[in-house]
């Protein structure tokens, strides 16, 4: 018998703003609560400020005022020609209109799509957009994407012309607990200040101006001395910077059209090929690439008409040429890099032999490695099928499957937490690697140790990350220790592993702190688990005279059945970044170096005694874990 429970009532037509609501993902990538700088609040931002940055780029309006306030309003004004007044709620309100799809007017825009600030208002609680253009003004405000209030007829206006908008993200889309981080929004419009030399973002006061664009970017992000002066060139639809710094991996730095593509994509990896092929002509040798690019800190940006990315949020470029039937951006990419740094190299021999110097001394690293790194290959593949340290999971990053950014490496201190952790985890997509205790401290060692400590060794080749971390297997990798002292210290020693040979780990993302709660506190009918002090007060008046209080002490204390709420979809995790206000040697050497007396001497200055709160004769004792 024909099922006929499928019927025409079944098929719904969504209205744009209600498939923005229903679909967030698809517009924003990830939704989270702006604790990271990957999450949608932040995409809200860079739509609501790139129609100003592409007015810039067309010669109006040399500033734009940013303001975000205590409520979490955050307002964009530029001084450009204002949106037509009678096109506002179009703008605002209605997919695919706006004046990009006119490539005359905006040749090289960041977005061409039409959904960018629709997304913006569909996912705000508060959205309001205002234009001033020839002494009128008319306003629109919307909450969720509908009209709240609308100036029916333009009025007077003595401001000056230009776009003003604001809005305030829903929480009931993103968290409860959402908030903008200024050091995101900062970082955010110091890019803009360096990819569009002349402008003027102005946040609460604080503004970002740049005169010599990506270079100005490369010095205020090194985490070392360079090896050499910064070479800077620029051409038409073109800007790269580059030196080498005395580190492992590679620092890269892409843009397309003043996005920050932080995914990469065909125009930096063009780079990578390019910089490769031009310096093996150059010095007249066919370098292995790793040594040309070992220590690279670079920046690329380059404008591509009617950009293809990957995705709406725009983190990686898909175009292959520069324009449509045009150039292709791996021949434009290897023939400017050719003609410029050619040239660059010719002028300045002291940077040319620097350069050079560089990559003869990556070379010989490498080829000291090459012997010991044969045995712990053949060490590491007959312990794969054995290795008992690793209980992998199904699906890797490197995979096809639908879900695997969701993969994880779960990297546990002894086998009691691994133990609790391997019973609670998603087989599918998380993966625990058990070290024996405390790891060596690598500060100042050689890459040489990866290979001779087997279980460095071991954990390079489940994270397949050897010749290259495009291969990484896991998305997230996770530091699941306790948080007691020596569980600190063990973070702190596998961070210093990460940042001593594999840094591009962090700088992508990937390396993250696993959060576990320090107290639960139940009664008969309710249980929470509390994170802070904060929490576990509030749980206590939740529960009344009847709460049971548990403090954990270790991960191995809290059961598989508990822990399986930890590490599930409302996982709290750290993300683990790297700070650029400080040399990364130098925050390495005062802090995993034997610089005692010193570190003796901050610690002393900077102790602060957390007593464990005892509890009052009106609260409940806490019971023993």
């Amino acid at each position: 018998m024909a099922d006929t429970s499928y019927t025409e009532d079944d098929i719904k037509t969504l209205d744009p703003v209600e498939h923005i609501r229903k679909r967030p993902g698809m517009y924003i990538g990830k939704l989270g609560d702006g604790s990271q700088a990957d999450d949608g609040i932040y995409i809200l931002v860079k739509e609501a400020i790139d129609n100003s940055i592409d007015e810039f780029v067309m010669g109006h309006g040399k500033e734009i005022m940013v303001t975000l306030d205590d409520t979490g309003l955050l307002t964009v004004r530029d001084y450009g020609r204002g949106i037509p007044l009678g096109k506002l709620f179009d703008c605002a309100a209605i997919i695919n209109t706006g004046a990009k799809y006119d490539s005359k007017a905006f040749k090289k825009s960041v977005g061409l799509n039409g959904v960018g600030i629709k997304a913006v208002n569909a996912l705000s609680s508060h959205f309001e957009i205002q234009a001033h253009r020839e002494g009128e003004t008319k306003r629109i405000e919307f909450s969720k994407g509908k009209v709240v209030k609308d100036m029916k007829k333009p009025m007077a206006s003595t401001e000056p012309n230009g776009t003003r908008l604001a809005f305030r993200p829903d929480n009931t889309v993103f968290s409860p607990k959402l908030r903008f981080e200024r050091e995101f929004l900062e970082r955010m419009f110091r890019f803009y200040s360096y990819l569009n030399t002349g402008l003027t973002v102005n946040f609460n006061g604080q503004k970002f101006r740049s005169k010599d664009g990506l270079q100005d970017l490369l010095k205020e992000n090194l985490t070392a001395e360079p090896m050499y002066p910064i070479i800077h060139l620029r051409g038409e639809d073109i800007e790269v910077a580059f030196t080498h710094c005395d580190e492992a991996g590679e620092d890269l730095y892409s843009f397309v059209n003043g996005q920050h593509t932080t995914m990469g994509g065909t125009h930096q990896g063009a780079f990578r090929e390019g910089i490769v092929k031009v310096l093996r002509e150059h010095y007249k040798k066919d370098f292995d690439p790793g040594d040309v690019r070992t220590g690279i800190v670079a920046a690329i940006a380059v404008k591509v008409v009617e950009p293809i990315f990957e995705s709406q949020t725009k983190t990686k470029l898909g175009s292959t040429h520069m324009e449509p039937d045009g150039e292709t951006v791996r021949a434009y990419v290897a023939n400017f890099l050719e003609k410029s740094l050619q040239m660059h190299l010719s002028r300045n021999k002291d940077t040319d032999k620097a350069l050079l110097d560089k990559i003869q001394e990556n070379e010989s690293a490498r080829k000291e490695l090459a012997g010991v790194a044969k045995l712990a290959k053949e060490r590491a593949r007959k312990a794969k099928i054995h290795n008992k340290k690793l209980r992998d999971c199904r699906v890797h990053l490197d995979s096809n499957a639908k879900n695997k950014e969701e993969s994880t490496l779960f990297i546990t201190e002894g086998n009691s937490a691994s133990g609790s952790i391997t019973s609670a985890r998603s087989v599918d997509t998380q993966a625990v690697f058990s070290l024996r205790g405390k790891p060596l401290n690598t500060y100042g060692l050689t890459k040489k140790v990866v290979y001779e400590n087997e279980e460095f060794n071991l954990l390079q080749h489940a994270l397949n990350i050897e010749d290259s971390i495009d291969d990484v297997r896991y998305n997230k990798i996770v530091l699941a220790t306790d948080a007691d002292v020596d569980g600190m210290h063990i973070r702190l020693l596998m961070i210093t592993f990460f940042l001593q040979f594999f840094p591009d780990l962090i700088r992508r993302g990937h390396l993250f702190v696993l959060q576990t709660p320090l107290f639960r506190v139940r009664n008969k009918k309710e249980t929470f688990y509390c994170y802070t002090q904060e929490e576990k007060h509030t749980a206590i008046k939740r529960c009344g005279k009847a709460a049971e209080i548990t403090r954990f002490k270790g991960l191995g204390e809290i059961n598989a059945s508990e822990f399986k709420h930890f590490i599930g979809p409302e996982m709290r995790l750290d993300a683990v970044t790297m700070d650029h206000t400080h040399a990364l040697k130098d925050l390495l050497t005062f802090y995993m170096g034997k610089n005692t007396p010193e570190r003796q001497e901050f610690i002393i200055r900077n102790l602060r005694v957390e007593q464990d709160i005892i509890e009052s004769d009106e609260e409940p004792a806490e019971e023993a874990a």
